[in-house]
């Protein structure tokens, strides 16, 4: 098995601070893997943060369900005509994306992934997969500011 890459903290908020996101009016994040990448770009965009639970993947990244589901309930209930942009860390086949997104058709909604399919992607050409810095012990240092 391949190596996972590693890509540290301070390269993904760098990158994050430098992409050219369309408008939004709040950032909905895919917990559990979106919620750090989602946390990050609502603060750089200044605007309020959803989180919502859904599970398709184990820790290895096996699939471990036929598709995703939600893990409590999810109406996605915002204001009328908002723009939303929908975060995970990495999308391989866009399903969990698409269960979402199809919740929100009432809305304007842009997806976007660190790694994968969405509609943007940070690091496009990242094809291997990645050792995200919050993916790890509690011995080893995270960021360092």
């Amino acid at each position: 098995m391949d190596e996972k890459v590693p890509v540290s903290f301070v390269t993904i908020s760098n990158a994050i601070k430098e992409f050219s996101f369309p408008q939004a009016d709040l950032v909905i994040g895919i917990g559990s893997g979106g919620t750090v990448p989602a946390s990050l770009v609502a603060h750089q965009l200044g605007v309020p943060l959803y989180i919502v639970s859904v599970n398709y993947r184990d820790e290895r990244n096996q699939p471990k369900r036929e598709s995703p589901v939600f893990l409590e309930d999810f109406t996605g209930s915002f204001p009328n005509g908002c723009s939303i942009l929908l975060v995970d860390d990495v999308s391989v086949t866009g399903k969990t994306l698409e269960l979402v997104k199809g919740t929100l058709k009432e809305y304007r909604v842009n997806t976007f992934v660190l790694k994968g399919k969405a509609d943007m992607v940070l690091f496009p050409t990242i094809n291997k997969c990645v050792h995200w810095p919050w993916h790890t012990n509690s011995k080893q240092l995270i960021y360092e500011g």
